[in-house]
């Protein structure tokens, strides 16, 4: 018998869902106004929203806990902003990395009028105290040119800061498959799925999906459907 590392899925269908007539935010964990005691956050990530932006719009968030905050854009680009004068435009293919404290505010905008922009926020409590700082956008190598395997997005040991997490993405072709090696045996590894089917650690995820792993020395993914897209995320 096969024994799987201990692990909880989130299903896509099951997310947590803030909505006005310009945004639409699916919530893995609980956000906004949407709470479920099952949706906890898994560490220190307490936010992981799939979110769309109608064209010409914005949103503006207000920051209740000082946080590192990871900004994916899935599809076209966003322009951020807050209010201690950082303004920048990251497209797909980039991530930014924001620290930000109690009480700030972050804006998104979308700068095509005429079409919906698609992006990703990863939210991590800051463990220690920290003071508003901007990172460069980080692109990652182009990931049809890494077919089947995950680039690293995001390091833990950026510009001589420590970052609590790594960030990597991985674009996999039909049965498509590698094996990610955590850092620690004592870090926790969140795997979530952008597009298409994986099975990882004997799981089944469709797109939406997210799978939290705990005590795991290793995670074994599979794709089960040509173009599919995997985000993994370790602290």
């Amino acid at each position: 018998m096969i024994q799987q590392s201990k692990g909880k899925i989130f299903l896509a269908d099951q997310r947590g869902l803030n909505e006005t007539a310009s945004f639409r935010s699916m919530n893995t964990f609980n956000f906004g106004k949407y709470f479920n005691e099952h949706k906890q956050a898994f560490g220190d990530m307490y936010v992981l929203n799939d979110d769309t932006l109608a064209g010409g719009y914005a949103v503006k968030m207000l920051i209740e806990e000082d946080s590192f905050i990871i900004l994916v854009p899935v599809a076209g680009a966003i322009e951020y902003k807050d209010n201690h004068g950082n303004k920048n435009i990251i497209a797909a293919g980039q991530v930014q990395a924001v620290w930000l404290y109690r009480g700030c505010v972050m804006e998104i905008n979308n700068p095509f009028s005429d079409q919906p922009v698609n992006f990703l926020q990863l939210w991590f409590r800051a463990n220690k105290p920290i003071q508003p700082r901007f990172l460069q956008l980080i692109t990652y190598n182009d990931v049809n040119e890494n077919l089947n395997s995950l680039v690293k997005a995001l390091p833990i040991d950026l510009d001589t800061n420590t970052l609590p997490f790594e960030l990597a993405i991985g674009k996999f072709s039909g049965r498509g498959e590698t094996v990610y090696h955590p850092a620690s045996q004592n870090n926790r590894i969140f795997v979530f799925v952008i597009e298409g089917a994986f099975e990882v650690e004997g799981r089944l995820l469709h797109a939406g999906d997210g799978l939290a792993l705990w005590e795991a020395k290793e995670a074994e993914m599979e794709a089960l459907s040509n173009d599919a897209i995997i985000l993994v995320i370790e602290h």
